[in-house]
């Protein structure tokens, strides 16, 4: 008699503690961060960010980041690179990708530890300027309806235009801005096919994809994305065997690497405090934009081109 007793207190202490662990998410989401002032593109934010040495750090994501670069001078190449490698139906679906989460969660079942995540573009987002790095069910659920929030308010260029600025490449190294500078001393704008496919193929982690270091295993990866685009037709034939017989020029990279890891750039400081759970809105003067471009330097065109499938029935809509 005593332990069918014994487990039913067990049983009803376990619920009671899932019932308030659901009420307590429950409440949790009702003071979720406004996403609506994402939409404005003369807004800077200031987030935090994490060095390789796990300290944080305030970074301004908006025009008032010197390296800030426009969807507009995002050359195409790196649009489809980025899609090809970190969310291929990015432009179907409503900002979570089920059917991705799916397979993740299927692997990730199938090694016994977490492997895949799943998360599209703009859970990226969600996470990266709303949300903290820890992997909890409570993290995952906001980031769920943050993503689809954003999906609902922005265009999928501001989309974009945000994850491409906010994403780390390097040791302190966020946005492609900076990563192109830092990688290949030039723009965005500049960038080759293979280049684009290089920065594209340390998305899933800098540390582990890292030229520094496993200049192969990067190398390997940027050909793998090289063969999804061409096989999404996403790039001509001819780019494609260009793009394999480059070898990209980063020469200097040990000094920069070891150079960054000792010290954080002082342009990438941030000039207030570091922000708490919800991003600092800063205003941007009227009619800044640009970003690293060369002055005089024409915006490279949108994503024309870009195939059935991996954005059907209409071209990127223009930044605002």
């Amino acid at each position: 008699m005593r332990a069918p007793r014994r487990l039913r207190k067990i049983a009803l202490a376990g619920v009671v503690l899932v019932a308030a662990y659901a009420g307590w998410i429950g409440i949790s989401l009702l003071f979720l961060p406004p996403v609506a002032s994402l939409a404005n593109p003369r807004a800077s934010l200031v987030i935090t960010v994490k060095d390789w040495n796990r300290k944080d750090h305030p970074f301004v994501l908006g025009p008032r980041n010197r390296f800030w670069t426009p969807i507009s001078a995002v050359p195409p190449s790196l649009k489809k690179a980025v899609v090809a490698a970190e969310d291929a139906n990015f432009y179907v679906h409503e900002g979570v990708d089920y059917e991705a989460m799916r397979e993740a969660i299927k692997t990730d079942l199938q090694k016994g530890k977490f492997v895949r995540g799943g998360s599209t573009i703009t859970q990226q987002v969600a996470k990266n300027v709303f949300l903290s790095r820890e992997k909890t069910i409570t993290r995952k659920i906001k980031e769920l309806i943050l993503a689809r929030r954003l999906d609902d308010t922005l265009s999928k260029s501001r989309i974009l235009e945000l994850y491409l600025n906010a994403v780390e490449l390097g040791p302190m190294i966020y946005g492609v801005g900076r990563a192109s500078h830092y990688y290949f001393g030039k723009p965005p704008s500049a960038l080759t096919v293979r280049e684009s496919a290089f920065l594209a193929s340390m998305l899933p982690g800098p540390k582990v994809y890292n030229p520094y270091r496993k200049l192969n295993r990067v190398m390997m990866r940027s050909s793998r994305i090289l063969r999804r685009m061409y096989a999404a037709r996403m790039i001509t034939e001819e780019q494609y065997r260009a793009a394999l017989a480059e070898t990209p020029n980063i020469s200097g990279l040990e000094r920069k690497v070891e150079t960054t890891m000792a010290a954080p750039p002082p342009e990438e400081k941030a000039p207030v405090p570091l922000a708490g759970s919800e991003p600092v809105i800063l205003e941007s003067p009227p009619g800044k934009e640009a970003g690293p471009e060369a002055p005089g330097e024409p915006p490279p065109s949108g994503t024309d081109g870009m195939p059935q499938g991996v954005e059907p029935g209409a071209p990127v809509e223009p930044a605002r």
